[in-house]
């Protein structure tokens, strides 16, 4: 079968499609023919040689944390049944708890049978594969931010996956939502989900439009996407006992807050690791953000499609930062 692999550390032209062995399931493990593969932004760090202190990662390596398609086998103690089901699940050995996220990027992937998420008739292989981290992800971030009605909410590195489920989630919930993202494309995007402000966040002055929006009254809640310096600088846009959640690092890393100047202004900030732990229940989150989905609550932002041969196009995109809301590959 192909399979696109990390032939060595560098930009999006060491993907290379090879011909490689099929899968067999192990214990515990599923086979599926892969319809669409996620492409994450993290895919793409690793792939430059970023992160190799926390990854186990050596190429030549199969990215790829997240597929959809039909179950073609089972292993010796999963349930035949499974057997000709649609799903979305992780790859075998996806996640920072379970190692390398590794194997999406092919005709065929494995599977824990235990990640597995049936997926319901009214989605698409797409919007299934496009919400298997962001959707559980988005609704934990979410759960635990809370936003009342009549709160501003201010959502960084808003055009992306996970930015896109949250302004709809924000706005749902009766919450004003300012995105902040670079770029007309993006705006454009969030606007059209339900964003009540945009600001350019390449633009000095977007952390005062953001303050300025709500009229004096400040920004309650600051979900943070982007990192860096711009996720430490949307802190200034809160009001006194206002929430800040960092989950992303598209600036390049998290954002380093000055924690003790917050705590003086009681606003409580939390990173995604704070949020949850051994006790969350991320199969239910992710039938939550499916059944929104395929009820039409919820809009799923599939921003760009390729075909597995064009994995690199895929992270040209990504690294350029042109990609709107979730990156795929289909076979």
């Amino acid at each position: 079968m192909r399979a696109v692999h990390v032939t060595q550390f560098g930009g999006p032209e060491v993907l290379e499609v090879r011909e490689v062995p099929e899968p067999v399931a192990e214990p515990g493990e599923v086979i599926v023919a892969v319809a669409a593969a996620d492409v994450m932004f993290l895919d793409a760090r690793l792939r430059s040689g970023w992160g190799t202190d926390y990854f186990a990662v050596e190429p030549p390596y199969v990215p790829g944390g997240a597929v959809a398609g039909v179950v073609t086998e089972v292993g010796p103690d999963v349930d035949p049944a499974w057997i000709g089901k649609r799903v979305a699940t992780a790859t075998a050995a996806s996640g920072i708890g379970g190692g390398l996220p590794i194997g999406g990027y092919a005709e065929r992937a494995a599977a824990k049978a235990r990640t597995l998420i049936e997926i319901p008739d009214p989605l698409t292989f797409a919007q299934a594969v496009a919400l298997t981290h962001d959707g559980k992800t988005a609704l934990a971030i979410f759960d635990r931010a809370a936003p009342r009605p009549g709160e501003w909410v201010l959502i960084t590195a808003a055009g992306g996956g996970l930015g896109t489920l949250l302004i709809q989630f924000a706005r749902a919930a009766g919450a004003h939502v300012i995105a902040a993202a670079r770029g007309s494309a993006k705006l454009e995007l969030a606007e059209r989900l339900g964003a009540d402000v945009v600001v350019d966040y390449s633009e000095p002055d977007w952390v005062d439009k953001a303050r300025a929006a709500t009229g004096g009254s400040e920004v309650n809640i600051v979900l943070d996407g982007a990192g860096g310096a711009l996720g430490a600088n949307a802190t200034d846009a809160l009001a006194d006992g206002g929430r800040f959640i960092g989950y992303g690092s598209a600036a390049g890393n998290f954002a380093d807050l000055d924690r003790e100047a917050l705590a003086a202004r009681r606003i409580v900030a939390l990173g995604l690791f704070d949020i949850t732990g051994d006790d969350t229940d991320w199969h239910a989150l992710a039938e939550r953000a499916q059944s929104a989905v395929a009820a039409g609550e919820i809009e799923v932002v599939i921003g760009q499609t390729f075909p597995l041969d064009r994995a690199t196009d895929a992270h040209t995109a990504i690294d350029d930062r042109t990609a709107l809301g979730r990156t795929l590959l289909t076979n």
